[in-house]
């Protein structure tokens, strides 16, 4: 680097002193003493060769520049070397600058004068190309700090020795110099531009989140960033959104255009592939599960962000999102706005209007030639009712012989306990279920039958109301510990409590005795359906909603999903229980329930007893949910004992609900309170697969139709993972030699929900060939005989049962 050796330069060693040894460099703040003012005392001169004060001093002023001749210097100079020293200059980051700075009297460091020409401020060194790709794509992608901060960091860009003044500088082309006042005001130019570009950005993701909380329904928190905006809008145009934020087109998309890369959401606007087959829809709700595809409206345009002016803009955009003025860009950064329309632009809108447009599928597996499984359909809960009569029988037939048409097997009927023995006990009328199954043989469909021991009304789905028998509740009144009990006192009177299954306080019979008796009274009155093969399977019910568990998430008590529900094993028939197994076990201060368990809503993080660490890991909180959890295999355990003995040689039952939410958190509160003893750390379903295997009793599990990801983007709170819920209770009955069938939680018409049914009913690749033996649809309704419904409905009793379709999404 050229020395300057115009008149006035100064031919010195000129530097600010630094602490020797220290191995640190000056600060940008620091800067050379040409040209600087004098500070209130004079450093201490440099002695060299036995000189005197005098030529020193002369040396020193000398190099000052004109106008500080005879002040006193803060440097020191000595002649030049023939030789200049090599200087290595470094860029630095920009760092805030510090409001204190630090006191010294260092010794004096000599060092050759240099020019230097300013350091642009779009202008970057090799090493700070080779450091800052950070900052590059943090200037790319309009991360950038406040406009104050800015403004603070001007002062600080360049190297940390600053050019000499203009009154020492070389003239051009020897040396450098100052910076060329027209470069000065393009680097302004350019910072205002940034901020400029940066303004618009904020704005136009501001008129998104306005747009889509206004008009779209987007559950968008009020300072959502750019990812959760696309993350909507790529769930909304049918694309797959991971929880950690990848992003790229479902299966059908892919087929239809080919080689998408998955797209990590970032902190900017993102080109990502587009397709016309994905709209985005301009005013709609947002549905449970993603909707692939919906018309927007005609007199809607989606519009791209503004374009920043200049080439440095146009150049930092990635070359996907660089489409020509007038088009259209992606489609995940647009807002709908009704502006004119171009005539050619209205037409083609037009004709698209007219056009049906079909919801892309993913890509469906073959299930022709796979094993067969019967598909049975759930009657109405109120088919029969309390006086014994068929409700809208005519209508019932019509329907039922639909459904044979379309191939389904047979159907499941509820046998409610409080119908049948209403009013007094050991008196049954099974009057109206005669009928109702003679109607089904005369239509040769099948017959699954549930011994209903629960009450039917204020759970999920339960369009009537049908108590407990008349004489049980009259009991009740008198003895409310027959029902299970929370922690406040409060009874369910949805099922008797286990507590009472050997205790006689049903009118002289324990509660185990009365469903025996209830059971015994069945199989007599349809032998000849038994005989027939008419019904081919009884399904046992052991709590609530005729599901083996604790009615722990009650709806009449408040409970909301995804609330984690309460213990219900306050009772004193529970508690005696409780008090004698804290008496064997040797802690009698055990003999209570946890008191930390939180309420019916609560999450498990703000319990005591269920968070992450929490004292469902303590000597006391393992003790207890083993008693709570055996409570319920003993029951399970005495039950099937008897059903065993009333349908000797006959197909039984037990159907356990799924209690998916929280099922990624570690304490697994939901099912702990519902009775399942199913942490991250034990498998609690493998001692109930043990005690039906004990009675060669089938598994019937719910939720099979649900996806992990509709639940996430539904209620991503609630850690729901029924998949993997399905996957682990499955593999357990499977890996116990048990038949396992399954039901539909909740009501399902579409494709991808039948999909997943299947996927869970004929497992890919299984290598000992397991799969389900049976499949209850719930429910029958009018909602089912609708066209597009019953046409997916019939196709997917067709793939269940091993047949061809000609449709299938490739």
């Amino acid at each position: 680097m050229g020395v300057g050796k115009g008149r006035g330069a100064c031919e010195h060693v000129c530097v600010r002193p630094w602490p020797l040894g220290t191995g640190r460099e000056a600060p940008n703040h620091m800067r050379p003493m040409c040209g600087a003012n004098p500070p209130p005392r004079p450093a201490r001169p440099f002695r060299d060769g036995g000189e005197g004060e005098e030529a020193t001093r002369r040396r020193s002023q000398a190099c000052a520049p004109p106008g500080h001749r005879g002040r006193p210097s803060l440097h020191t100079c000595r002649p030049r070397a023939a030789t200049v020293p090599t200087i290595s200059l470094q860029a630095r980051r920009r760092t805030p600058r510090t409001r204190e700075r630090p006191r010294w009297s260092p010794p004096l460091v000599p060092l050759p004068c240099i020019s230097l020409p300013p350091f642009p401020r779009g202008a970057r060194s090799g090493m700070q190309q080779a450091a800052g790709p950070a900052e590059d794509e943090d200037e790319e992608m309009g991360v950038k700090e406040e406009d104050g901060d800015e403004e603070e960091e001007e002062e600080d860009d360049g190297y940390y020795m600053d050019p000499c003044p203009a009154a020492v500088a070389s003239p051009p082309g020897v040396g450098g110099g100052r910076a060329n006042p027209a470069s000065r005001r393009r680097a302004r130019e350019e910072k205002e531009r940034t901020k400029l570009r940066e303004r618009q950005r904020r704005a136009i993701t501001g008129r998104i989140l306005a747009g889509l909380r206004q008009h779209g329904n987007y559950s968008l928190r009020a300072r959502a960033d750019i990812n959760e905006v696309i993350a909507a809008l790529a769930r909304e145009a049918g694309w797959v959104v991971l929880p950690d934020g990848t992003t790229f087109p479902s299966s059908a998309a892919a087929a239809a255009q080919p080689g998408p890369r998955p797209v990590m959401v970032a902190a900017a606007p993102l080109a990502l592939p587009t397709s016309p087959a994905l709209p985005l829809r301009g005013i709609s709700p947002v549905a449970a599960r993603p909707i692939s595809h919906r018309p927007a409206p005609a007199s809607s345009l989606l519009l791209s962000p503004p374009r920043a002016a200049g080439a440095a803009a146009a150049s930092s955009r990635p070359p996907a999102d660089d489409v020509p003025d007038g088009g259209s860009s992606s489609h995940l950064l647009a807002v709908p706005v009704n502006v004119p329309m171009d005539p050619a632009v209205a037409e083609d809108a037009a004709v698209a209007k007219q056009v049906p447009e079909v919801a892309p599928r993913p890509p469906e597996r073959d299930f022709a030639g796979t094993p067969y499984v019967p598909v049975y359909v759930m009657l109405p809960l109120g088919v029969v009712n309390v006086s014994g009569e068929v409700v809208d029988a005519d209508e019932l037939v019509g329907q039922l012989r639909v459904l044979k048409a379309a191939g389904v097997d047979g159907v499941m009927v509820d046998c409610w306990w409080g119908n049948v023995e209403a009013h007094r006990p050991q008196e049954y009328n099974w009057t109206g279920y005669k009928r109702l199954f003679q109607m089904i043989r005369e239509l040769k469909l099948k017959l699954q039958v549930v011994m209903s021991f629960h009450e039917c009304g204020g759970n999920v789905g339960d369009d009537v109301s049908i108590p407990l028998p008349h004489w049980v509740t009259e009991i009740g009144r008198s003895n409310p510990d027959i029902y299970f009990t929370d922690r406040a006192g409060r009874r369910n009177t949805e099922c008797l409590s286990w507590g009472i299954d050997k205790e006689r306080v049903l009118q002289g019979r324990t509660a185990v005795e009365v469903y025996f008796d209830f059971m015994r009274s069945f199989r007599v009155e349809f032998d000849e359906y038994f005989e027939d093969a008419i019904i081919s399977e009884i399904e046992i019910g052991l709590g609530a909603c005729g599901e083996l568990r604790y009615p722990s998430y009650p709806a009449k008590h408040g409970w909301k999903y995804p609330g984690i529900g309460e213990f219900q094993c306050y009772d004193r028939y529970l508690q005696k229980n409780l008090r004698r197994a804290a008496e064997e076990r040797g802690h009698t201060i055990w003999a209570r329930g946890p008191d930390n368990a939180g309420h019916y809503n609560s999450e498990p993080n703000l319990t005591g007893f269920f968070c992450d660490g929490g004292d469902y890991d303590s000597y006391y909180g393992r003790f207890f949910l083993n008693w709570y959890s055996q409570m319920l295999v003993d029951h399970a355990d005495r039950v099937l004992m008897l059903a065993r003995l009333a349908f000797e040689g006959l197909n039984i039952a037990v159907k356990v609900s799924g209690v998916h939410w929280w099922y990624k958190t570690a304490s697994h509160a939901a099912e702990l309170t519902a009775g399942f003893y199913n942490p991250c750390n034990r498998d609690g379903y493998a001692p109930i697969a043990a005690v039906l295997k004990k009675y060669d009793a089938a598994l019937n599990f719910t939720c099979v139709e649900l996806r992990t990801m509709d639940q996430h983007e539904v209620y991503p709170e609630a850690f729901a993972d029924p998949e993997g819920l399905v996957w682990q209770v499955l593999n357990a009955a499977w890996d116990a030699g048990l038949q396992v069938a399954s039901e539909n939680a909740l009501p399902c018409y579409d494709r991808e929900g039948f999909n997943k049914i299947l996927e869970n009913a004929k497992p890919l690749n299984d290598p000992d060939g397991r799969h389900l033996f049976g499949f209850t649809y719930l429910r029958l309704s009018k909602v089912l005989f609708e066209r597009p419904n019953f046409f997916e409905f019939e196709r997917f009793v067709k793939r269940m049962h091993g047949e061809a379709v000609l449709d299938l999404q490739a």
